[in-house]
């Protein structure tokens, strides 16, 4: 499903580029896919706190050395930023977003499908959402010398892009767990189908990455530098997650929650604080871990049909 969701999004967008009757509707159809992005989010998450307790939500470990390659990856690229011009400074740009990126909502769905820990994923979105909210307004102005908003303009406007889909599931979630319980049981069962969620969130990403990716003006060989530097930073979280764990089940949750990314945020991120292009980045990084994700799944239903 996840191919076939990056297939029809590239193919919804060049079919919208290719039929010029339906440009004067892009002035609302951007928001609306931007913001339908939001809710699927939003919706996954929200039944993804359904099938845990708040008193599942708790630190191990991983969560913080899988912080601290976020935050010194990012901080370092950011520091190589600052120093350097051209071409260079923007793939480094590229990947100080791809490794800052938080945990995309998704990333417990799939961890639930493969058999990981779900509370542990959903634990470490809170966390990296947190941090990144802080940590990102710190270097904008270092990266963008054109910032004009302070610190706390910065980390208002992230915490109101990043909480309302990130707290608010959660409230509701656990609103219902509380008072109505037979509610609560039917939404569990439900839950699983949740993945097919994600495959409509997919689809709305790969609108926003290839346009993205065709409005940036770049010649091929700035777009071969960001595929490597997504390709490379995707197999570098995703390889790194897998080494931190101590048990099965916490080295897949750990891959799954360092390396698959809310590329929707990453887009929105370099498109309006830093240099656009590099929200290229997001949509590109947003192809390889879905095609991994698509592989594990592969793997894991193999391994089942076996047994």
């Amino acid at each position: 499903m996840l191919p076939c969701a990056i297939v029809l999004g590239i193919g919804l967008y060049l079919l919208y580029r290719a039929i010029p009757s339906l440009h004067g509707m892009g002035p609302w159809l951007h928001p609306l896919v931007s913001e339908g992005q939001r809710v699927v989010i939003a919706l996954l998450l929200f039944f993804q706190f359904v099938k845990i307790s708040p008193h599942d939500i708790k630190l191990s470990r991983w969560h913080l050395g899988a912080l601290a390659v976020q935050a010194l990856a990012f901080l370092l690229l950011a520091a190589g930023v600052a120093v350097t011009e051209g071409t260079l400074r923007m793939l480094l740009e590229c990947g100080m977003l791809c490794m800052i990126c938080p945990t995309a909502s998704a990333a417990g769905v799939i961890t639930d499908k493969l058999g990981g820990d779900l509370a542990a994923t959903v634990s470490y979105v809170v966390l990296i959402n947190l941090a990144g909210t802080f940590l990102i307004p710190l270097v904008i102005p270092l990266v963008n010398p054109s910032a004009t908003m302070g610190f706390w303009a910065y980390v208002g406007h992230i915490a109101w892009k990043v909480f309302p889909v990130l707290i608010l599931p959660g409230l509701v979630a656990w609103l219902i767990r509380y008072t109505t319980h037979k509610l609560q049981r039917r939404l569990m069962r439900w839950a699983p189908n949740s993945f097919y969620i994600w495959g409509v969130g997919l689809t709305l990403a790969m609108i926003l990455a290839t346009r993205a990716l065709l409005n940036s003006g770049l010649g091929w060989g700035a777009v071969a530098g960001i595929v490597g530097v997504s390709v490379f930073t995707c197999f570098l979280q995703f390889f790194t997650g897998r080494r931190m764990g101590r048990s099965r089940v916490e080295s897949l949750t750990a891959g799954q929650a360092l390396g698959q990314k809310n590329t929707g945020f990453l887009i929105w991120l370099g498109y309006n604080y830093m240099t656009p292009v590099t929200s290229v980045a997001g949509g590109l990084y947003a192809v390889w871990q879905n095609l991994f994700n698509s592989w594990e799944l592969y793997q894991k239903a193999h391994e089942q049909t076996e047994r």
